[in-house]
């Protein structure tokens, strides 16, 4: 805001220069060319009238037999057209119009033949002259002050500038770092807010609107805690009210007798848990209980494929360097496996891998499956999406698996990618942030 007052006054004082400078050149070039005129006719009615040379030579007028200016450096081309036209007005023919502006200092020679109008020649500190010839007869020359320069005009300019700045800009200022302060602190208080955190309440200050807006986000913040804690007791009791006939469920199917229909009642009851696991763990992804800590990557990922490996999967893992980044190891190690779970049942095989650069780590899953259609590679990640849509149990889960591992590596300060590899199958990458 400043900052466009600033430019705002600084364009009206250069337009307001523009027009004080043009204003101030129209009122010299009127003072110049009046009594220029009134000179010139009065010395050719005088010469038509047969007065003599010598009679007419003035200290203001002089009649010359030659040009007096044979070489011109600072012309002015204004003066000399004002000047001819206001002749020819006047039934004056006129030829060669010349001018020029000489600096004068204070103990110029000059001023000497100036008598009572030194003072002027001084404090203007230059000489217009002009040449004006008479077709065929003489050349009639003529001097006037003129200001040697416009940086008197600029000063005067620059000095009301500095007092425009001093009576608008600094109320400006002042008013604008009482506003922009408190809402500062209230972009900052958005972006540290967490759920579940203790947090002071924000300090209530700045003009009414403001102040109106932070203690609405004061109000905000606990209700919006207090919905979260509400959340929270509500996933907690459905969790136990869900689990609990589950688990009585897994008791009674003890006494089925035939093996392949207890066996089946057993992985769907196992799948429905899974389900449940995944729909509470993305539901309280926002407040996790688990603080961050230092982890080695490398052995994280490694323990993940040490479990598939363990239970006969094929699943290999490309050892690497010690990588330490602050992750929540539980929720992370969570993300891993859903990719890794991905990549051997849609894809046969996986290979995972480690690569780091300066500012960050990707861990890249790897299968040799018929990968995703482009067209569908953002689409997996939303929950409850399967390509495969028959829900059959030996394809297929509940389509929270990347929904809920890509929640938690953004919940990291990452991401997860999926691309097609050229030949064939695909690789799934998560990208964590590396602080060095």
């Amino acid at each position: 805001m400043a900052v466009l007052v600033a430019i705002a006054l600084f364009v009206a004082q250069s337009i307001n220069f523009a027009m004080l400078y043009q204003g101030r050149r129209q009122i010299l070039q009127q003072q110049v060319v009046g009594p220029a005129l009134t000179r010139i006719i009065d010395v050719t009615d005088r010469l038509a009238a047969g007065r003599s040379i010598e009679t007419l030579n003035r200290d203001r007028i002089r009649i010359m037999r030659a040009n007096p200016i044979p070489v011109s450096r600072h012309p002015l081309p204004d003066i000399e057209q004002a000047l001819r036209a206001a002749l020819i007005d006047a039934g004056i023919p006129v030829g060669t119009i010349t001018s020029d502006v000489r600096p004068i200092t204070p103990n110029d020679h000059r001023l000497e033949r100036y008598g009572r109008r030194m003072s002027r020649f001084a404090r203007y500190g230059a000489e217009l002259i002009i040449a004006v010839e008479l077709p065929g007869r003489y050349w009639l020359f003529l001097s006037a002050p003129w200001p040697r320069s416009g940086w008197p005009l600029l000063g005067q300019l620059i000095a009301q500038t500095l007092i425009l700045y001093a009576v608008v800009l600094l109320p400006v200022l002042w008013g604008a770092r009482r506003i922009s302060r408190p809402l500062q602190s209230l972009a900052g208080a958005a972006q540290r807010f967490k759920p579940g955190e203790p947090q002071d309440p924000l300090d209530e200050s700045g003009p009414q609107d403001v102040r109106a807006v932070i203690t609405a986000f004061n109000a905000l913040r606990l209700r919006v805690t207090a919905m979260l804690d509400e959340k929270d007791r509500m996933l907690g009791a459905i969790g136990h009210d869900l689990r609990t006939p589950l688990a009585a469920l897994r008791v009674r199917i003890e006494s089925v007798d035939d093996d392949d229909d207890r066996a089946r009642m057993a992985d769907t009851i196992d799948e429905m848990n899974r389900t449940l696991d995944d729909i509470l763990s993305l539901a309280r992804l926002g407040r996790p209980s688990e603080g961050k800590t230092e982890v080695d990557l490398g052995a994280l990922v490694d323990a993940v494929v040490e479990d598939f490996v363990a239970i006969g999967s094929p699943v290999a893992f490309v050892e690497t360097d010690r990588l330490t980044l602050a992750l929540r190891p539980s929720l992370m190690r969570r993300a891993i496996r859903n990719l890794i779970e991905n990549a051997v049942k849609y894809g046969k095989s996986a290979e995972v891998r480690l690569e780091a650069s300066a500012k960050s780590v990707a861990i890249i899953v790897a299968d040799k499956g018929p990968g995703i259609p482009a067209d569908k590679l953002e689409t997996v990640f939303d929950a409850f999406t399967r390509l495969e849509t028959s829900r059959n149990r030996d394809t297929g889960g509940s389509g929270l698996g990347l929904a809920l591992a890509r929640a938690i590596v953004r919940d990291a300060g990452g991401d997860i990618t999926l691309a097609n590899r050229v030949d064939g199958g695909l690789n799934a990458t998560i990208t964590l942030p590396r602080v060095i």
